[in-house]
């Protein structure tokens, strides 16, 4: 069965893709939690308008992904916590690095940075998602305080 994407779903496809999937998990999931719709032929036609329309609105925010982007990539962070023998108490998080990220002027939703576990100290490196081409990556530097 084909839908549309309203929503970016990971594994899936972004918003506006045009995927199959099983008819169960299209009837039972996606459709009713709002996240696609069917792809009938006018719903297609549709989508097809929409994207035209859009095409140079999404250039711009390609645009503006990049040069935040380029901003993170020039934001080293360091953080200093707790630790005992080069292990910390507790760990850093995604939470942790956007607040760090939006005290230095750059908001971005916690649910875009993808990092491991951070449990030592050290210098670390986590993925921010800012776009579906754009991803940034920010240098992080764990210390303990004295």
């Amino acid at each position: 069965m084909e839908v549309i994407l309203i929503k970016d779903i990971e594994n899936l496809g972004y918003a506006n893709d045009i995927v199959k999937v099983k008819p169960g998990y299209a009837n039972n999931y996606l459709i009713p939690q709002g996240f696609a719709k069917a792809a009938t032929a006018s719903a297609k036609k549709v989508l097809a308008e929409n994207l035209k329309q859009r095409a140079h609105k999404d250039a711009k925010i390609l645009a503006d992904a990049q040069a935040l982007a380029e901003k993170i990539a020039n934001l080293p962070l360091s953080f200093t916590v707790k630790a005992e023998e080069g292990k910390i108490f507790g760990s850093i998080t995604s939470s942790d690095i956007a607040e760090a990220l939006a005290a230095k002027g750059v908001e971005v939703d916690r649910k875009n940075i993808s990092v491991e576990a951070i449990k030592t100290v050290g210098e670390y490196e986590a993925t921010v998602k800012l776009h579906r081409e754009v991803k940034a990556t920010v240098k992080l530097s764990v210390a303990a305080e004295e």
